[in-house]
């Protein structure tokens, strides 16, 4: 009989399929519920307006970011890769939240558009596999490959990357510096995975989550229309202004506190 490779549903190595399944759901039910209990404690979620979906929305990404990296960290052991996707959303639900709940973006429109999201997913899928390709997978898999330290490696590998969008309409310091801390944050988990797969899936959902669903330009450029239409009641450091969320302070603190918890993960 040929060997099996793949983990059986029932009794896999370690905890069961099923029971693992189980324990997520149970989990991600206690923290969404804690959550709540908190904001309804402090009087935060009233009515039932947009603010009130949106922050039940909010919770629910919280809840089961949450769960979901306390199983793969200590359960599952799932490669970190899984984790692309659900970064770039937890980072754009805390940094749009953050402009909208201080009043530094408002959103005067919503129209779908569903050809200018799907040809927009493909246009920003073949940015992510060409920019990863050459950055993180040649760049610096190649500078891994010298005497020079890890971090200097994914230093040096940032910067080039930053100066592939110098000739981008709007830059400045700032938006040169977060697309610095960006090719950190893109690069982190190739230093510890060699894999490519992180990388390029937050890099298409960073990318395509930030201009054709929230509205905000993506490194100063507009590609198509958006599902979001947003007002900036000034360009300033906290909004970004022309030159989109990556031109931000928000922007600042969350890819550095994002960087650090990847190399946290894996120096455990």
């Amino acid at each position: 009989m040929e060997q099996q490779d793949h983990e059986s549903f029932f009794s896999p190595k370690g905890i069961p399929a099923f029971a693992s399944i189980i324990i997520f759901l149970v989990s991600f039910f206690i923290v969404m519920s804690l959550f709540r209990s908190v904001l309804n404690l402090f009087s935060v979620v009233r009515g039932y307006g947009m603010g009130y979906f949106f922050i039940g929305e909010g919770i629910m990404l919280l809840s089961v970011f949450i769960v979901t990296f306390l199983m793969m960290r200590f359960l599952d052991r799932r490669p970190f890769s899984d984790l692309g996707f659900l970064m770039a959303v937890l980072i754009y639900a805390i940094g749009f939240g953050v402009c909208l709940l201080t009043g530094q973006i408002e959103v005067v429109g919503v129209h779908l558009h569903w050809s200018d999201l799907l040809l927009s997913g493909l246009f920003f899928a073949m940015v992510a596999i060409v920019e990863e390709t050459m950055m993180r997978g040649y760049v610096l898999g190649r500078l891994l490959r010298t005497r020079l330290n890890k971090f200097i490696s994914l230093l040096i590998s940032s910067l080039l990357f930053a100066l592939l969008h110098l000739m981008n309409p709007n830059v400045a310091f700032l938006p040169m510096l977060n697309l610095v801390l960006g090719g950190l944050l893109l690069g982190a988990s190739y230093l510890y995975t060699r894999n490519l797969w992180f990388p390029v899936s937050l890099h298409f959902f960073w990318n395509w989550i930030q201009g054709p669903v929230l509205g905000y330009e993506v490194s100063g450029n507009r590609f198509c229309e958006t599902l979001f239409s947003l007002r900036l009641p000034a360009n300033n450091l906290i909004n970004g202004g022309a030159f989109g969320f990556e031109g931000s302070l928000v922007c600042t603190v969350l890819a550095t506190l994002f960087t650090l918890f990847i190399i946290w993960w894996f120096e455990q």
